[in-house]
């Protein structure tokens, strides 16, 4: 299965580049239907003008942002210098308090 996802092109970059493995979404109702083996067809925003397929090769849920920051080398993420604090508020520059309190957290392994 194909799963669309937008990625802001900061993130997008660095997938391309293969520096981030490892994707964080909320486990809402979309993430839910994500499955080892699928694909997710990124594509970069705001632009729209470029995709990138990635293979869908191992999913964890947490119950936080933090939790899952905790457990995964934020070398993953693409982010080697980062601390645990900015790697959180900057999650929640995109997500709030509430959907994380609603959804939980899915770190999403990929591979091109």
């Amino acid at each position: 299965m194909i799963h669309r996802m937008g990625l802001y092109s900061e993130y997008f970059k660095l997938i391309r580049e293969g520096t981030k493995t490892v994707e964080v979404r909320l486990f809402d109702e979309k993430r839910r239907k994500v499955n080892m083996g699928d694909v997710i067809e990124f594509m970069k925003i705001p632009e729209k003008n470029e995709t990138i397929r990635v293979n869908v090769v191992g999913l964890n849920k947490y119950e936080t942002f933090k939790q899952l920051y905790e457990d995964i080398p934020f070398e993953d993420f693409g982010n080697k210098g980062s601390t645990l604090e900015s790697m959180v508020n900057g999650t929640y520059e995109i997500y709030t308090r509430a959907q994380e309190k609603q959804w939980g957290a899915l770190a999403i392994r990929i591979e091109q």
